[in-house]
This record gives structure tokens, sequence and C-alpha cells, in this order.
């Protein structure tokens, strides 16, 4: 034990601990967030988001006993000034406890470290909390957990008695929804707590309480399980229904034991003890572990139907609660070895902290309400979340496009995504729906095609081909994947004349429809032709991707020639007219849509993710779409003309994510004039996700100052203080396009992959730096000697194919044929 063997990437101090809420939770299961100052807060596990859910009597406390002087305090630092006022005072759960007087924060997600110290406590604590987080290894990565460790360390000269005790409410029945327990004014979203019971339970290493309910309905999206147990082997006590907040404090302060009483009420609170002694200038640790399982996940909850409940998949690895405290505390060391091995490489990779801040602490939107896994194993998201429901569901296509976290950590994950959006979604004619319902055998609700999802889904299928080399499942995706293609130019639908432009109603992530020729969608659709050139070539089809090639070089110099206004690239807008000029399903609203005088278009406006299709393709080692001196140009003026150094003087109509003293690069603006009176209100907003997408555009086009300086404003934005640092906002809590943000660090690393013909490549780095293809990952570690370099690959987990080994600007090395090399092992060659 010890902050020696966390890594810590970033250091919260008293004044930054108000909004540090780190999601503590496996792939789909739900989290529970711990505050900065030690607490346990936004219970998320039920099946929802829940901000602001904490239910009542649910905290750990500290009893000392030295010198004859007891102390009994909260294991939580003090409350913010900013919940001190409220209908009945203090806002904040379980306010009345006595707390810690100094506390901090460390973290590199998913580790996180409160450092508590009082002068009235003779000993210092340190909280080390986190759940399993291992590339390629989404089951290990998918835990209903989050493991608590309480670190004791004695600095004076006396042994300490000590006893970490929690309460926990067993509020299984309740989600959040409307903040309360034990009632429910919307039953079908909120059953009524009934009946519940807490056991203690021991064995398989474990002991602690398991909770559960006889009154709540089985089949009800609260019902499930809850369990609270320790690896303690000695010192336990507990109690099963605690009374009054006096009568525990009371209980525990006298001897530091629970006197045992029976679960009773519809809510019983139930507490778990661990006594033991610390001697004089040493520490010792006492672990629990919260776990939680919670079967019936309804659809996305859309409408007077949701579509029945389509399960968990972490609920078909655990039969209950109790069954997931004693697999995760029998695997916990290597667990935690893999997870901080991860982690470790990441922090020690030589690029800017901010970089490996945006990338690393985005992850946890996987493990949040915004992600989930059905029983088959298939991975959807929402976009966001809401305070009590998700926001915009259906794994927006349009969204998701942006993120890269997925393919290069969780392969086999992305791969469950692409086969829902080419075998369920994408319709004979080549028609992808954006949104995807939930079951899939129900009816499509949203039957729009996202000119710009559907483009990007077909780049990302061949990233994820090229990073897996899975030529099977390429293969049984690629009929639908062409015809999504071809779709394209159909009559009177994207590109009907067939000249690589795209033309007609083009709808887009913005949830509008542009008219025209536009760099927004006609880079993604460059981009979708390049990828189905060169998968077409590798399966044999040679006279479709010399289709697709002529397409793309004719679109490519049509876009340099008449969108590049020498800054960047504009809209030429055209409406369609009427609506038998377009396809149905290419206009998101047709009865409110103006087809002569279409609101929200672009025009001459210089739009921060113009580029995001090439950005894509650098990401997938597409190569460049356009003219590389126009692209490097574009990003330069996105820079001059949409980063803020603040926000005092910037009119802002739309939803407010930078604000005062905040920098940021903005969505939209209109440096040559000629800006419609009908805009896009989202054109005043900085998101983080587009913003990630023209930083790491700027890094790929060598303007590295500029493309860090955007990173670090969104980082400072989130700094603890005014925000949380892991819950990046768009349309919701935990928006899935912020995991962009991966692409920065492969982008500074120079890292690319090619299963399909085993060759691994980085840049020019001196230093070790972390890689991940999406099945294996490990460390790169270059050492310069002259003009020579030493190359030493490990993999530290998954198997990788490798045949060759390439250093951008030094060389290459190849063996006669590849190897699979698995974890443990390191291939090492030196130039010359």
């Amino acid at each position: 034990m010890g902050a020696a063997k966390w890594p810590v990437l970033t250091a919260y101090d008293q004044d930054h601990l108000a909004h540090a809420a780190m999601p503590l939770g496996g792939i789909g299961t739900g989290t529970v967030s711990l505050g900065g100052r030690g607490d346990l807060r936004d219970w998320e596990i039920v099946n929802r988001p829940a901000k602001g859910f904490t239910p009542r009597d649910c905290f750990f406390v500290l009893r000392t006993e030295s010198g004859g002087k007891t102390d009994l305090r909260a294991l939580e630092g003090l409350i913010e000034p900013e919940f001190y006022e409220g209908r009945d005072g203090c806002r904040a759960a379980n306010h009345g406890l006595p707390r810690f007087r100094k506390a901090s924060f460390a973290c590199a997600y998913p580790l996180g470290q409160v450092t508590l110290s009082d002068p009235a406590v003779p000993l210092k604590v340190r909280l080390e909390a986190f759940n399993p987080l291992v590339p390629a290894d989404a089951d290990a990565s998918g835990i209903p957990a989050a493991v608590l460790r309480f670190v004791l360390t004695n600095p004076t000269g006396k042994a300490v008695k000590a006893t970490v005790a929690a309460s926990l409410l067993n509020f299984i029945g309740a989600d959040g929804r409307n903040g309360t327990i034990g009632w429910a004014d919307i039953p079908h979203v909120t059953a009524a707590c009934k009946q519940n019971r807490n056991r203690f339970r021991t064995g398989g290493g474990v002991q602690g309480l398991y909770m559960d309910s006889r009154g709540v309905e089985a089949s009800s999206e609260q019902w499930g399980t809850m369990a609270l147990a320790t690896t303690a082997s000695a010192g336990v006590s507990y109690t099963l229904g605690r009374q009054g907040l006096n009568d525990f404090w009371t209980d525990l302060r006298d001897d530091g034991r629970l006197t045992n009483q029976p679960s009773r009420g519809d809510t019983p609170i139930g507490a778990l003890a661990v006594s033991l002694t610390v001697p004089p200038g040493s520490e010792k640790g006492v672990t629990f572990l919260l776990t939680w399982r919670y079967p019936n996940r309804m659809g996305w909850g859309i409408g007077n139907n949701d579509g029945g409940n389509v399960g968990n998949y972490y609920a078909v690895q655990y039969k209950d609660a109790w069954d997931a405290a004693v697999k995760t505390a029998a695997a916990l060391p290597d667990l935690e070895r893999r997870t901080v091995d991860f982690v470790t490489a990441l922090c020690n990779t030589p690029v800017p902290p901010e970089v490996k801040e945006a990338a690393l602490y985005n992850i946890s939107t996987l493990r949040t309400q915004t992600s989930m896994r059905t029983p088959d194993g298939r991975l959807f998201g929402w976009e966001g979340c809401c305070d009590r429901v998700g926001c915009c569901q259906g794994s927006c296509t349009h969204v998701w496009n942006y993120e890269h976290v997925t393919g290069f950590l969780f392969g086999d994950l992305a791969w469950t995504m692409r086969e829902v959006e080419f075998v369920h979604m994408t319709r004979d004619d080549g028609f992808m729906n954006f949104r995807t319902p939930l079951p899939l055998t129900f009816p499509v609700q949203w039957g729009v095609a996202a000119a710009d999802g559907q483009m990007g889904a077909l780049m990302r299928l061949y990233r994820d081909w090229q990073l897996s080399g899975d030529d099977s499942r390429l293969k049984e995706l690629w009929p639908k994947a062409r015809k999504a293609l071809e779709f394209a130019w159909q009559e009177k639908g994207w590109d009907p004349n067939k000249d690589g432009v795209m033309e007609g109603a083009q709808h887009h992530t913005l949830d509008i429809e542009y008219f025209g020729p536009n760099p927004l969608t006609g880079v993604w659709y460059l981009g979708a032709l390049r990828a189905c050139e060169e998968i077409a070539r590798y399966l044999g089809e040679a006279d479709f991707a010399a289709s697709c090639a002529d397409l793309f070089a004719r679109g490519s110099s049509w876009l340099d020639k008449n969108l590049f206004n020498g800054e960047y690239y504009e809209h030429k807008v055209v409406p369609p007219g009427r609506l038998e000029n377009t396809i149905p399903g290419l206009i998101w609203n047709r009865k409110r849509t103006d087809l002569r005088n279409p609101g929200g278009q672009l025009g001459k406006g210089c739009l921060c993710d113009q580029l995001v299709g090439q950005y894509t393709a650098h990401v997938c080692g597409l190569g460049y779409l356009l003219n590389k001196a126009n692209v490097r140009k574009t990003y330069a003026s996105l820079m001059k003309h949409n980063f803020r150094e603040d926000f005092f003087e910037h009119l802002n109509v739309s939803r407010g994510f930078a604000l005062n003293g905040d920098k940021g690069l903005l969505m939209c603006t209109y440096p040559r004039g000629e800006q419609p009176k009908d805009f896009s209100g989202c054109y005043t907003e900085c998101m983080t996700g587009f913003e990630y997408s023209a930083a790491i555009g700027m890094l790929q086009e060598g303007l590295t100052a500029q493309g860090l300086k955007c990173i670090k404003a969104i980082r400072d934005r989130y700094d603890g203080r005014t925000r949380s640092p892991f819950n990046e906002a768009e349309c919701g809590h935990h928006y899935a396009r912020a995991m962009a943000a991966w692409a920065a660090l492969t982008t500074l690393t120079g890292f690319a992959y090619s299963g399909v013909t085993g060759t691994m490549t980085f840049g020019a780095i001196e230093g070790t730096s972390l890689w991940s293809n999406g099945y294996a990952w490990g460390t790169c570690t270059q050492k310069r000697s002259g003009k020579g370099v030493k190359v030493e690959l490990k993999v530290l987990g998954g198997t990788l194919k490798l045949k060759t080994l390439k250093i951008t600007g030094m060389g290459e090395f190849a063996r006669r044929e590849s190897r699979d090399l698995q974890s443990g092992q390191t291939y090492g060659v030196r130039q010359p």
C-alpha cells in the first residue's frame, strides 16, 4: 500500500474539490462517484442517471483511541460553502457529521486518492478508490464494484486503536428519479422501497452485508441487490438495522464495535465496521467493496413504450451483488496490478499532462450511464445523460463518430457497434437509421439518415478492421457497408450526379440539415470514399475501388477549388425548393423545415469541426482528403477566428459551457460577415468534443502549440472547482463525443497499427509510450544512441500480431513472417 504505487496525474487542493466527482463502476454497470472531499455522491447504479442522488445515511466514519482520548468523525473533508444555503440549511448529504479539517484529492483515473488530516486526529488517512480498467479486457473493466481502501498512517510515537465503519441505506426500489426514498410519483419509473432486507454473509474471502428486497417487484427496473463487504478477516462487527444517527454514534464511540440489531422497516440501514491497531510509525489498510446488480434495464425509455426489459450484460456475469463481491475480491490483486500498469504507462508517456488527462479522464464516460451493454455483449450508448434520464438515445452515429476510445481500447465492443449499424440499422437500399432502437427488434422510431453519421460509420468500419485485422468480420459487414455508400448516389440523394460532392439535404450532428456543398459532410464523404476504396481493393472488387478513387479525386479537387476561401472552407447554400426534391428520410422535421429558405445554414461561417472528417482520416490512416496546405491553413484560421481568451464580452445565445475567464474554441464565427439571421444557436457555444477534434487536427498538421492550447483550455475549465474533471458536458453529462480526446495521445506519440499487415508505427519520440490497439496493449521505449535508436516493445496484455515495427523518420524493422507476441513478451531492435 501507499501513494507511491499508484501514479498521480492531477492533484486538486482544498479549493478545487467541490465539483470533483470520479465515477466508480464498470462499463455498462452504472457508477457511484467519489467526491473530492471523500464522500460518495451521484449514486447512478440503478439503470439510469441520478445526478445529485445521495441516499441518506450512506457514509464512512473513523474512530480513533489514543492516550485516553477518543475521536469519531466522518471520513470526509469539510463541506464547501456553496452547499451551505438551502431550504433546510445546508444542502450537503449527512451535513451534521464532524469532518476532517484538511482534504485533498489526487487522481490518475480510475485511481483516486483522497488525503485527510486533522490536528485532533492521531492518524492521517488516505482513501484509495478505484474500479478496474484494463485495455482489451471489457469484462475486467465491466465489474459492478467500487473498491474503497482506507490507509491509516500513524505518525505518532504511540499505538492507535482505530475502527473504520461504513453506513449504508438499503434503498432498493428507488433510483434517484425524484430524489426521495420510500415513495414514488411515477410508478413505472420509480418503484417504492418495500420490505427491503439486510443480511450478514461470510465466505469467499469476504464478509459483510447483503441487501435485497422481498417487496419490490422482481420485474421492476429498480429491483436488484447490493452488497457492502470487507476483505478483513478479523475485527469485524456489524448491524443489520442501525437506529438513529445518535444511537449509531454512541454505539460506535463506546468501544469501536457495532452492536447488531435486526433488519427492520422498508429501508433498513446496515453498518459494517473493521477494528484494528496501527503501531507507531506505520500504516495499515482496510478494504471495502461496494457492489451491486440491477438486471432490468428498460430500452431507451422514450415515450410511453420503452421497449421492455433489454437487460444488462453484467447481470449475466454475476448472479447477485454478493457474487460480484466474492469474485472481485478473489481477483483484486491482479485487477489492481493490471489497472495500475495501464495507468502508469499512460502517465509516463512523454506528452504534455493536459493531453494525458483529457485522454484518460474521458474514458470514464464508457462506465457511466451514457453507456450500456445488453446481455449479448453489445455496446450501446446515449449521447450523454440528463440529471435523471439518458439524453438522445440510439448510439447516435454522428456523435459516436468523433470518439476513438472504444476502438483503441476495447476493439470487440467497437465491432458490436459496427455490427448494429450495418446489419440492423442499414436497409437493403443502404439507408442507415442513425439512432438505434432497443431492443433491436423494436420498430425504428427515428427513420432518418444522417449524412455525417453514415459516412463516418464507414470510416470507423475501416478503422476497426485495421486495428483488428479481422477479415471475417469485415466480409460479413461489407455488403451492407457498400450499400451504405452507394445510397449517396441515389436520385435526389446526397450525390446523385456522382461527382464526389454532397449536394442534397444533409442531416448532421447539429440536428439540422445543410443544403448544398459544405465542408462538414463533404469531407466525411471523402473519407468514406477513401475507406471503401481501400476495403474494396483488398476484397478484390477492383472496379468498385476504382469508382471510389475517381469520385474521391474529383470531389476533393472540387471542394478545394470551390469551398476554400483562402482561410477556411465555406458552405454554398443550395435550398432544394420542395420536398419532392429529396429522398424521404433525409430531413429531420419535414413539416417545420422551410425548403425555400432553410434556417441554421452555415454559409460563410468558420465552423469548428469543418474538417472532422480529415481528423478521423488521419486517425484511421487514410491520409489527406484535401489539399495539405489548405488543411493546415484552415486549422490556423480556426485558432485565429474561433479561439477566445475569455468570454466577458461574448454573446452566447445558447448553452453555457464556457463563461467569464474561461478559454475555449467557439463552434462557429463569421469573420467575413454575412452571418445568417437564423443561424444555429449552437454556433455561439464551446463544446469539448468539437474542440478536441479541431485541436487534434492542429496537432496532426504540426500546429502543436495551438492544439495544446485548445486542449489545456478545456481541461482548465474542468478543474474541480467549477466543473467535474470527469464530466465533460454537451447535450447532457458525460458526453460521448468528448472521448475524441484519446486521439490526441495517438497523434503525439505517432502510434498507428494495422492488424491486416501486422505493422506498428510510432513517431520518433524518446522515452516510454503507451500503445493500445483494442486487442493488446503495452509500451514502446525508444532510446537514442548517436544517429541510431534502440527500440523495446513490450506487450502487457492481450496478443499482438507483429511483422513490421516502424519509427517514423528512423526506419523500419521487418520480420519474414508475422509473430504473435503474448502478454509479458518483449521485442527489441536497434537501428542502425
